[in-house]
């Protein structure tokens, strides 16, 4: 996880209150601190669509506020754990982080295989085409170009064969359907996703800039507010 703890100095805006309103300042100054740290929630969920494309509701909501409170005035904006992992790169720059396939290898390019209207692949989605008996996940090597392609294939459909009686076999003369190509070969193979290495990622996530920008912006006014009604209750 990482995170941005919202802190500020309130003694300058506490400078000019009665004992009775400084009594009220750490309970102001909690709930102030919260108020930011929501509206640093709200403005970085906001500007998520400008960084990916259509970024999916899990990305979204894994942006979350811890509150301050009187005995803790700190307020903390996070991002949970697994969505952590692969925002941190468009913060602090690095490779980009790829989900693990159970084959050790990473996700990459998925190509035949239809993707949710974020642009991923649907959850399950490997599990269920690994139990296709058309379906398998391996590495495929061509002999031509020597390239080596890992990822999830799909067989092609069974060919037309004659059986040679006298010799005791079977002979495959072509296959149903298209040829893809890999590799630059011709196979009738067809790769639905492709396991590859992660890529370099340029930083634009901009995320301390932009709350410290939020912060700066509505801290005083959020201060206040809150000061006005702990006051308001106080003297009841």
């Amino acid at each position: 996880m990482f995170d941005l703890n919202v802190k500020a100095d309130i003694k300058p805006l506490a400078r000019s209150l009665d004992d009775l309103a400084r009594r009220q300042v750490p309970f102001a100054t909690a709930k102030a601190l919260t108020a930011v740290a929501r509206k640093v929630q709200d403005a970085q969920r906001a500007a998520l669509p400008s960084v990916f494309d259509r970024p999916s509701l899990f990305t979204q909501r894994s942006i979350g506020v811890k509150a301050a409170r009187k005995a803790d005035l700190t307020a903390t904006v996070f991002v949970k754990d697994i969505a952590a992992q692969y925002l941190e790169p468009f913060e602090f720059g690095g490779q980009h982080h790829l989900p693990q396939s159970k084959r050790g290898g990473t996700l990459f390019n998925p190509k035949a295989v239809p993707l949710n209207q974020y642009g991923n692949l649907p959850k399950n989605t490997l599990k269920r085409l690994s139990g296709r008996k058309d379906v398998f996940v391996g590495s495929v090597t061509f002999k031509r170009s020597g390239q080596t392609v890992s990822g999830v294939w799909k067989r092609p459909k069974a060919g037309w064969r004659r059986a040679d009686v006298k010799r005791g076999y079977k002979r495959t003369y072509g296959t149903k359907g298209a040829l893809g190509t890999e590799g630059g070969v011709k196979t009738g193979l067809t790769l639905l996703v492709r396991f590859g290495d992660a890529l370099p990622v340029q930083p634009r996530l901009e995320w301390r800039k932009r709350a410290a920008a939020v912060v700066q912006a509505n801290l005083k006014a959020e201060f206040q507010k809150a000061m006005g009604e702990a006051l308001a209750t106080a003297r009841r």
